[in-house]
């Protein structure tokens, strides 16, 4: 991916966007994002390395090589997606990349924290309706779905399945209270008081 893409922001109750299929259970971390790119100081580059071994092992023809999939933000995934290890990295490779949201049959409960904490919804439906809609996804890859959090469906106009996630997720997903630094910013005016107001900080 070489687009600039805006990261999720403030309350979210939707993703729309275009559907990329992965299939395959227990796809961990170290798939998602190899050890040795962990080394690097910020997260920046990461989208680029997303499953890079799997893509040179396939060699352009993962889907996240295809020319279809660039701009795709909708990953369809299976069973026990993001285990393995508990690195931050994987999705923040992942919303490098361009994913915005993503639904499986399940995941690691570490990988799906971390998912939360960039405001990227990991939503569920069962193995049966996961392969369902991996079919309708991958047989039209132009297709726009919307991961509906208010309405807990996944649609594209004309296939429509309901969706679960967790209670709490999905609360602190539609009341942005999943983006820390954006509720620091929505008070800093009651920060800035409090600084002004601390001793310690003003040598007296």
């Amino acid at each position: 991916m070489t687009e600039t893409i805006a990261f999720p922001q403030g309350p979210i109750g939707h993703v729309s966007g275009r559907g990329l299929v992965l299939r395959g259970d227990d796809i961990d971390t170290d798939r998602i994002i190899p050890a040795r790119f962990l080394k690097c100081v910020s997260f920046e580059a990461l989208g680029e390395q997303a499953f890079a071994d799997d893509r040179k092992e396939l060699a352009g023809e993962h889907p996240f090589d295809q020319a279809v999939h660039q701009g795709a933000s909708i990953l369809v995934v299976n069973d026990n997606f993001g285990c393995g290890s508990s690195r931050e990295h994987a999705p923040q490779a992942l919303m490098r990349w361009g994913i915005r949201a993503v639904l499986g049959v399940s995941y690691a409960e570490i990988f799906q924290g971390n998912c939360l904490a960039l405001g990227i919804p990991c939503a569920t439906a069962t193995p049966d309706q996961i392969c369902a809609l991996q079919d309708a996804v991958a047989a039209d890859p132009t297709a726009e779905w919307t991961l509906d959090l208010q309405a807990l469906t996944f649609s594209d106009g004309s296939t429509s399945q309901t969706i679960s996630l967790a209670s709490g997720s999905l609360d602190m997903l539609r009341t942005g209270q999943w983006d820390a630094t954006g509720q620091l910013v929505s008070r800093d005016a009651e920060l800035t008081r409090t600084m002004a107001a601390l001793p310690y900080l003003h040598g007296f």
